[in-house]
């Protein structure tokens, strides 16, 4: 039986598109990126057998950006603010609830 290597592996979508065009980037994902992976680090949740938050290039979900992806699931969320993404950590990460209003 193969095991995962990581309980929960999040990908953010951090891709930047040229001329104004719709892209994560433009919607503070860099910031949302960088407040989870410290959100998570602080609740003990990062590490082997639990929670990896990786950066990700294009998505190709750029008009319902920002997003991203956790695995194994496949559960895509957008956000809006570290509240989202402080529920998204305590839902999902934490009791394994997936926040169906954040869904993509």
């Amino acid at each position: 039986m193969n095991q995962s290597h990581f309980q929960y592996h999040v990908f953010f979508c951090l891709n930047q598109r040229e001329k104004g065009e719709d892209c994560c980037m433009n919607l503070g994902a860099e910031a949302a990126f960088d407040y989870m992976k410290k959100s998570v680090k602080k609740h003990g949740l990062a590490g082997t057998g639990k929670v990896r938050i990786n950066r990700a290039g294009c998505l190709d979900r750029c008009g319902e950006g920002p997003v991203m992806v956790i695995y194994p699931q496949a559960v895509w969320y957008t956000f809006v603010d570290n509240e989202d993404i402080d529920e998204i950590i305590s839902s999902h990460l934490q009791h394994g609830k997936v926040v169906e209003r954040l869904l993509v």
